[in-house]
């Protein structure tokens, strides 16, 4: 037995102390195992088999032959599989998308759709096995375009109301002394985490038990759960260590398969998807088409706002990428209308990926507002600021807090922007065309409700056990630093535990709340076995433990508008007689709350920036209009940002403490991201004269507008 008083004296201050990762040493010497590594005995293995026809019906599938070749123990499909509950809401709110309820019918709605999942005793004879299936269909006529106008586009909801109006716009736009009236657009893109979706699945003593890569154990045991129209007790999830999701890991074919086998053959099964297969199952950020309309008086204050966008979903589930929703936060007009539309197509069905809506709505509405600077002859940051509002736009709640000017002052200051010359096309350096450009940025930071299980151990150490996900942020190592301060002592005597979901509900690892949510439960548990330690003397064996449930604490975070944001800056270098672009510097400003860990929280946001990088220069998904299909879904035929791409990135942030949160914490996940595309095609414009509406940049398409420009088009 040990008293409960610590064997050394508390350290205070964790909390915004640059630390190297907690679980670091395992992954760079390889002991971290990810899902796809997991040994088990007797462990057999599938291959998901998907369609290749962008719509019709299944006809036949010839199992028998495959059953017959080496090592195959079964053929999943329509015609033997396991029906599925599906008439659920799921832990975010929403049904299940129904590609990860497999083999329920003979339809086919896109090309990649799982029609049938091969299972044998390693992965090399259920690959060849899952080649050699052969399965017919009969096709009908499909539609995989998404274009501006298109005649199935309706408005939708998601998570925030499909459109907003104050205001009489028209009226506005005709006292305004400046307009801009622009279509901008952004392909589809790929989240291209560096571990692919994998869950292994088996039965332990009467439990079902996955082990998978996702973003919320208790998220995909809460689906796996309801879909199997199982009792939650009777399903655990642990998701250890995860090599990446962007919102893209959530529930998926392959752990719906892998149980559906397990429970056949009563054996372990691990589904482990390729990346081909990952760009048709994995979710992906839907390509918009949008149109911002602006009005302003004669300085530069906003008159009129419109900003529409359209998504498209797949026919057989309802995702909206909410692009429009920036403006509802950013900028304020007499006159304001926003609205998110989708459209129907013989498509994958899209999901969250990071900043989903901000990310490619902040590359329209701050490109315009770069449009709108020019025509009024002021200065981009100027501009942005003369439309500060005074209160949320839409909602009309007061800010929690809102440094984005402070941001822009600091980046201006740290950027040089006050040297800039603000005429097109005017610096060179030998055959490169010189720019810069900025943007804001903004992101949610909200909270959900979670627990956690804090243990005071005999040895006077203390164990946190909560069921959040690190996808590679750094949130074990936040968690440790945030305990450690709540329990006031110090980091090396707090483990964390995480990715169980044995330990309680919890919030994903995703929206920039995690961190944030994990926290708060963590705080209050700690709060009060400080106060069961202080009148305790013993520590037994099995040490103390209080478990705590953020539910009702969180009732008071609606009253306020509460987001983090950030000021972009760019500088790049063009050559327009090959189309070359480069990215010589980027700076960002941020103001995010507090920074729990400046090592992990500024890795994030450059990953972020790197990603608008690729964003505004590289990222394109292209689908054959005939088949559905993608061109080169890989890593060979889809360019993304790489180390030459990115010289120099520096991020950073200003004081910005959340006056109502525990710690103070905001959020840094997403906000990276947003309007650092922008702020790449802003200075593309300020080197070139040349206005990019639709991304990616393309070498063709800088030189296509340069050669448009010498006859007067500006619009490319």
């Amino acid at each position: 037995m040990t008293t409960a008083a610590p064997g050394r004296p508390a350290l205070r201050g964790a909390v915004g102390t640059a630390r190297t990762r907690v679980e670091g040493r395992d992954k760079v010497t390889g002991a971290a195992r990810y899902a796809g590594e997991i040994p088990f005995a007797d462990l057999a293995h599938g291959w998901l088999v998907l369609s290749t026809v962008a719509r019709g019906r299944i006809r036949t599938v010839e199992a028998d032959p495959v059953l017959a070749m080496p090592g195959v123990l079964a053929v999943l499909h329509h015609g033997n599989a396991p029906r599925l509950n599906t008439d659920y809401i799921g832990m975010l709110g929403v049904p299940p998308d129904p590609t990860s309820a497999v083999f329920q019918d003979d339809r086919v709605p896109f090309a990649g759709w799982p029609v049938a999942l091969v299972v044998a005793e390693t992965p090399e004879e259920a690959r060849e096995a899952a080649g050699a299936l052969v399965v017919t269909y009969d096709r009908e006529p499909h539609d995989t375009v998404l274009v501006p106008g298109h005649p199935g586009a309706y408005p939708a909801a998601g998570h925030m109301p499909a459109e907003t109006e104050k205001g009489d716009l028209e009226a506005r736009f005709g006292e305004s002394a400046f307009v801009v009236d622009q279509e901008y657009t952004t392909p589809e893109e790929q989240h291209g985490m560096m571990e692919p979706h994998a869950a292994t699945a088996r039965w332990d003593a009467g439990r079902l038990e996955v082990v998978d890569s996702n973003q919320g154990a208790g998220w995909v045991q809460s689906e796996l759960a309801a879909m199997f129209s199982l009792d939650a007790s009777a399903v655990r999830v642990r998701s250890e260590h995860i090599g990446g999701g962007f919102g893209s890991k959530g529930l998926r074919a392959h752990q719906v398969s892998a149980v559906m086998a397990a429970t056949a053959l009563r054996r372990p099964v691990r589904v482990v998807l390729t990346r081909r297969q990952v760009f048709s199952l994995g979710g992906y950020r839907s390509p918009t088409a949008q149109r911002v309309r602006l009005g302003a008086a004669p300085d530069g204050r906003l008159l009129a706002l419109e900003h529409r966008s359209l998504n498209q979903t797949s026919t057989v589930y309802e995702f909206v990428e909410p692009s429009a929703g920036v403006a509802r936060v950013m900028y304020d007009a007499e006159a304001h209308r926003t609205a998110n539309h989708v459209v129907r197509l013989d498509v994958p069905s899209p999901t969250w990926m990071r900043a989903p809506g901000e990310a490619p709505g902040s590359f329209a509405i701050e490109a315009a507002l770069d449009e709108l600077a020019e025509r009024a002859g002021l200065d981009p940051i100027d501009l942005r600021l003369r439309n500060e509002p005074e209160v949320g736009p839409v909602s009309g709640l007061p800010f929690s807090n809102r440094n984005l000017a402070a941001c822009f002052r600091e980046g201006a200051r740290r950027f040089g922007w006050a040297d800039r010359d603000p005429r097109p096309g005017v610096r060179r350096d030998g055959r490169w065309l010189l720019g810069t450009g900025t943007a804001a940025a903004s992101f949610g930071a909200g909270a959900a409700p979670s627990t956690a299980l804090v243990t005071a151990e005999e040895d006077g150490s203390f164990t946190v056990r909560i069921t959040a996900a690190d996808i590679g942020t750094g949130a074990r190592t936040a968690l440790t630093l945030i305990a450690a301060d709540a329990l006031e002592t110090a980091p090396d005597r707090v483990r964390v535990r995480i990715g169980d979901s044995d330990f309680g509900p919890a919030m994903i690892a995703g929206g920039s709340m995690g961190t944030r949510s994990w926290a708060w439960a963590v705080t209050a548990a700690a709060a009060e076995l400080r106060e069961r330690l202080a009148t305790t003397t013993v520590i037994p064996p099995e040490g103390i433990t209080v478990r705590s449930d953020t539910t009702e604490a969180l009732g008071s975070l609606a009253r306020k508008e509460r987001h983090s944001y950030g000021a972009q800056f760019a500088e790049v270098a063009v050559d327009t007689a090959i189309g070359e672009i480069r990215v010589r510097r980027m700076l960002g400003i941020f103001a995010a709350g507090r920074i729990v860990n400046p090592l992990t929280a500024r890795n994030q946001l450059v990953g972020g920036m790197t990603w608008g990088i690729s964003m505004a220069l590289h990222e394109e998904a292209v689908r054959d209009r005939n088949t559905g299909v993608h061109y080169a879904p890989d890593f060979a035929g889809y360019h993304v940002a790489t180390h030459a791409d990115v010289p120099d990135v520096e991020a950073d942030w200003v004081d910005d403490h959340d006056p109502d949160d525990p710690v103070g914490i905001k959020g840094v996940g997403e906000i990276g991201i947003v309007g650092a595309a922008a702020a790449v095609a802003n200075a593309v414009h300020h080197a070139t004269g040349v206005r990019h509406r639709n991304l990616p940049i393309r070498p063709d398409r800088v030189i296509e507008a340069a050669a448009g420009s010498a006859g007067g088009a500006v619009d490319a």
